[in-house]
């Protein structure tokens, strides 16, 4: 143990010693059963007499603290009853930057044990295939990728890289080559890089309203002015899109609402992208697991320009634990992007990288998002006819693809929107669900202006045959909220 004694001044360095190590025994730092320095060795480190260390030890043994055995050293003996958080600390002088204080993440809800749990963006970690996983990084770790002592390519390793470009090119139709691909930690790390090489502050960035609120609060850290733009049963209204230098869209599968972008919509994007001379991100999001016909082709494979950067993830079909996503950029920003990502964190955790790689050479991954995607859609079908009898009120939005879907309440008349008793408020529907034990997440969250509210349903982490209850419950709540009642805390 690196033991921290301070020593310092004038006065009975054995007593300093007694006190601190008290101290760090009865606050929980120093905890039952752990080995302390042997005297000589702690004497040694203070530059003090072994004797003055003896004496602190053998007082802390007389009171009970410290046990002495023979041969094996002195261990702490004293359980502290309530371990102490630590010293209380001031706030301090120093502060973030006006753009970084008071931020929120609305996709970030504070778990809390639920009888059904709908909440979004999140695997059903059973899928996961564990022991292939351990197979391939046991196989990578007696191979010897951490015998070597140098940083690894700021792109990724190429084998991944590789196996990447592969499964898009065959299971979403992607053009690209080992060299178009970068590795990212996670789909949200690929957006930071991205505003870093391509913004400035003050640019226009365009994203989707209700849109993916951590990209919109990316952008806005990096000093853009970020607008939003309205979607539709069909996702982004291109017709609405401002002059902007960048534009972010999930065309494949909208979030949160599931909308998917028609071929004559993707064509205009481009067009418009062409006449302001403007980048598109394409979020590929939830891609993977379609329901239905095969997706359309991703704007990156219409984009003769080379004005399209494809993201994605492998958070949902794996884990997000994981910190694997990566970008399929134009040949003219490659350079830049590896440059960020070297200047951010270098390069992800090679064994990882390797392991994937190894999953996807060997059609394991392929069969496990075969795998998933039955029992996702068992869930999908399930959840979609059960919302149909059970939310009749509610309007579920169609979607295809995802580990979601949307139910939205109906807009009021324009001549009855100043009734408020019978608006919807998705908020306080979570809030009353939450009580009764299942976890949803409301539209009006991830909306910056007026619209349709409701609530999102995600099936990842509930079985099918826990669905029907959880929907009676969700719709007690929902009874109990337009009664108008004052909601209940959640605890």
């Amino acid at each position: 143990m690196d033991l921290h004694v301070a020593i310092g001044g004038r006065g009975d360095r054995a007593d300093r010693i007694y006190r601190q190590l008290r101290d760090a025994v009865l606050d929980g730092r120093l905890r039952r059963g752990e080995r302390l320095p042997a005297t000589r060795e702690l004497a040694g480190r203070l530059q003090v007499s072994r004797a003055t260390v003896s004496t602190a030890y053998e007082r802390l043994t007389a009171e009970g603290y410290l046990a002495a055995r023979v041969g094996a050293g002195t261990f702490v003996a004293y359980a502290a009853a309530d371990p102490s958080p630590g010293p209380t600390r001031t706030q301090g002088a120093a502060q973030p930057s006006p753009a970084w204080r008071d931020l929120n993440d609305p996709l970030w809800v504070e778990p809390r044990p639920v009888a059904y749990d709908f909440s979004i963006g999140s695997p059903d970690p059973a899928l996961f295939p564990l022991d292939a996983w351990r197979t391939s990084v046991a196989a990578e770790l007696r191979g010897g990728t951490l015998r070597s002592a140098s940083y690894g390519d700021p792109s990724g390793v190429e084998r991944l890289r590789e196996g990447i470009a592969r499964h898009l090119g065959v299971a979403r139709s992607v053009e690209a080559g080992p060299g178009d691909v970068l590795v990212t930690s996670g789909a949200q790390q690929a957006f930071d890089l991205l505003a870093r090489v391509l913004l400035q502050p003050g640019d226009t960035v365009a994203v989707e309203d209700p849109g993916y609120p951590p990209v919109r609060q990316l952008f806005e850290m990096a000093g853009a002015r970020v607008v939003p733009v309205p979607v539709d049963a069909y996702g982004l209204r291109v017709d609405l899109l401002p002059p902007a230098r960048l534009v972010y869209v999930t065309p494949s599968h909208q979030f949160p609402l599931g909308g998917v972008l028609p071929l004559d919509r993707r064509v205009a994007l481009l067009e418009w992208a062409s006449r302001h001379d403007a980048v598109i991100i394409e979020d590929d999001y939830d891609s993977e697991y379609r329901f239905g016909a095969r997706p359309l082709d991703p704007l990156q494979r219409l984009d003769a320009d080379g004005r399209v950067v494809y993201v994605g993830t492998f958070s949902k079909t794996m884990l997000p634990a994981l910190r694997l996503g990566f970008v399929v950029a134009p040949p003219a920003l490659l350079a830049a992007l590896r440059h960020a990502k070297r200047l951010t964190d270098w390069h992800n955790d090679t064994v990882t990288q390797r392991a994937m790689a190894r999953l996807l050479d060997s059609g394991v991954f392929a069969r496990h998002v075969r795998a998933a995607t039955r029992v996702y859609e068992e869930r999908h079908a399930v959840l979609v006819h059960e919302v149909g009898e059970l939310l009749p009120d509610l309007e579920l939005v169609p979607s295809a693809a995802g580990l979601h879907v949307a139910v939205l309440a109906p807009v009021a008349p324009v001549a009855r929107q100043d009734a408020s008793a019978g608006r919807f408020d998705g908020a306080r529907v979570a809030e009353r669900a939450a009580v009764a034990g299942v976890a949803v997440q409301p539209v009006s969250r991830f909306r910056r202006a007026e619209g349709a509210d409701g609530v999102l349903l995600g099936f990842g982490g509930i079985r099918a045959a826990h669905i029907p209850d959880a929907l009676r419950t969700l719709a007690e709540a929902i009874g109990r909220e337009r009664v108008g009642d004052p909601a209940p805390p959640v605890r």
